[in-house]
């Protein structure tokens, strides 16, 4: 669909686009994606790095705009979840609702989903709604050896927890994250959420 003429320059912009996005230089990225889009618009990979990049510097409906594109174009649903943070950055719940409602049936990998259940875990511990981020993100048990996709779940888990009350929940799953990994961000926030739920 890229006219021939157009198709090295647009692979080079694209390839500068990634290079910067490998580097986080997010703002070259964008803007070596927004040339690569202009020679050729109908490039879902174009229309990924350039949602993805401007996503990392804020720019949210450009941010949103791309990833839907990029979506119609691939039939991939991977990205849902950083739409649904893009709509939760813009205050638009009901977005972010019907967003979740699509990852539901959508067939992605475990940790897509693991990432989708974080955002909307943590969009309704924002709603003042933690039963229902307890629902979603408590796990069934914690232990060793778990991915950073089940720490991340297991994050919000723990500050749903403290939110309802349950402080020996909140901070069993805390040292479970500790023991996973002791740099995991965030730990002394949520030890500040733990201390104030008791």
């Amino acid at each position: 669909m890229t006219p021939k003429e157009r198709v090295a320059p647009a692979l080079e912009a694209l390839g500068e686009a990634s290079a910067a996005m490998a580097d986080s230089r997010y703002h070259a990225a964008v803007k070596h994606a927004k040339a690569a889009k202009n020679l050729s618009p109908q490039d879902a990979t174009i229309r990924e790095v350039l949602g993805l990049s401007a996503y990392r510097i804020g720019d949210w409906d450009t941010a949103l705009s791309e990833l839907r594109a990029y979506r119609r174009m691939a039939g991939e649903a991977v990205h849902l979840p950083i739409e649904m943070d893009v709509l939760r950055a813009m205050n638009r719940d009901r977005d972010v609702a019907k967003t979740w409602d699509m990852l539901e049936k959508a067939d992605v990998p475990p940790s897509v989903w693991k990432e989708g259940k974080v955002v909307y875990g943590s969009h309704l511990l924002e709603r003042g709604d933690a039963a229902a981020a307890w629902d979603l993100t408590g796990p069934e048990r914690v232990g060793p050896n778990a991915h950073e996709a089940d720490l991340r779940v297991w994050y919000v888990a723990a500050r749903a927890a403290a939110h309802t009350g349950e402080t020996a929940t909140a901070r069993r799953i805390a040292d479970a994250i500790v023991l996973n990994d002791p740099s995991f961000p965030g730990l002394d926030a949520l030890d500040r959420e733990i201390a104030r739920s008791s």
